[in-house]
């Protein structure tokens, strides 16, 4: 069984992943600029500003190399990889208007810089194209992965609104949007790779795993540096998450964990935050004498204390074991390495 990388060197493992494609890589960036063409102006310097915003090209990568792995090194795989790639970056100027996001991987978002009416027309652009990249290949089981993906991402992002700035939501729920908005799309791109190397149902289902179970993985790992104490290692405001109402799992993992005071404290801050009080006006609160609501560093501090960090990337490396398991079976080759070195950086990596 092939053993998977060193998990402390994510950004070598994330290196011989595009080290093994980078050439077909190429082609699914030109076909992801092709794509930009409209009568419209706008569509071609929105979606410019979207794609070259340091977007890791994760999911077409994990598509060519599923595909290779399963026996397909043809050319299709360079246009359905555009087209998911296309969709995650339709999902993204989607959920930054939302989300009521500023930033987008350090930089500022589409709808701080256009606003939110042409961000949300634009997302609808790249659905609209991404779909017909994917009807252009005819793959009608690819058409349908592609379409239920869609579908539960659209779930996901309503799951979580539905439970927004509320402390009692389970874990159970926050799975369920993760699985949903995070491990759907690149579970699709890895399934989409196997489809097209014309597996078996059963080694397109252990595909499909890997990337769900890398996707889970992924979006732990995500999770927990936001509540990470190192300075802004997102490219985003640290503490955005709960700022944005979302109860993630490190915080998930301190509520269950922590006192009646310090419960009371934490639902105290996240009711201020749904009233839409700023840092400042928290930071007040805090002090002697007042409501008694934590401050960021206040809560950093405790989720620290309870251990919600480490325990949720330890939940993360459950995952990346579960997802080389699922690919456990295939013959050792280098597109497999390298698929194991992709789940290696998913929980190893700072950003």
């Amino acid at each position: 069984m092939t053993q998977p990388p060193s998990l402390s060197r994510g950004s070598e493992a994330f290196a011989l992943v595009f080290d093994r494609i980078s050439g077909s890589l190429d082609h699914v960036e030109s076909a992801l600029r092709e794509q930009l063409a409209s009568e419209t102006d706008l569509v071609a310097l929105l979606g410019e500003h979207v794609l070259s915003s340091g977007g890791k090209r994760l999911r077409p990568a994990l598509l060519l190399l599923a595909a290779e792995l399963c026996g397909y090194t043809g050319p299709r795989r360079v246009q359905v990889a555009a087209a998911i790639e296309l969709l995650h970056t339709a999902t993204l100027l989607h959920d930054d208007v939302v989300d009521t996001s500023e930033l987008r991987r350090g930089r500022p978002s589409a709808n701080a810089v256009w606003g939110n009416r042409r961000a949300v027309l634009a997302g609808d652009f790249f659905y609209a194209r991404a779909s017909s990249m994917i009807v252009e290949d005819g793959d009608l089981e690819i058409l349908e992965i592609f379409s239920r993906t869609i579908r539960q991402m659209a779930e996901g992002e309503l799951l979580q609104l539905q439970r927004s700035f509320d402390p009692t939501v389970t874990e159970a729920h926050y799975y369920d949007v993760i699985d949903r908005k995070s491990a759907a799309l690149i579970s699709a791109a890895c399934e989409a790779g196997a489809i097209l190397g014309g597996v078996t149902r059963a080694e397109r289902r252990r595909v499909a795993e890997f990337g769900r179970e890398l996707g889970l993985a992924f979006q732990l790992k995500d999770d927990a540096l936001d509540y990470d104490t190192r300075a802004s290692v997102l490219g985003k405001e640290q503490y955005a998450d709960l700022s944005e109402g979302k109860v993630t799992l490190p915080l998930l993992l301190t509520l269950k964990r922590c006192v009646g005071g310090e419960r009371e404290q934490i639902g105290a801050l996240i009711k201020s935050l749904a009233r839409g009080s700023d840092e400042s006006a928290v930071s007040e609160a805090a002090q002697p004498g007042c409501a008694g609501l934590l401050d960021k560093k206040s809560l950093l501090e405790l989720v620290d204390r309870h251990h919600g960090v480490d325990d949720t990337i330890r939940r993360a490396d459950e995952h990346v074991a579960r997802a080389t398991a699922a690919i456990a079976a295939f013959p050792d080759s280098l597109a497999k390495q390298a698929l194991l070195s992709a789940a290696a950086f998913a929980v190893s990596r700072e950003r």
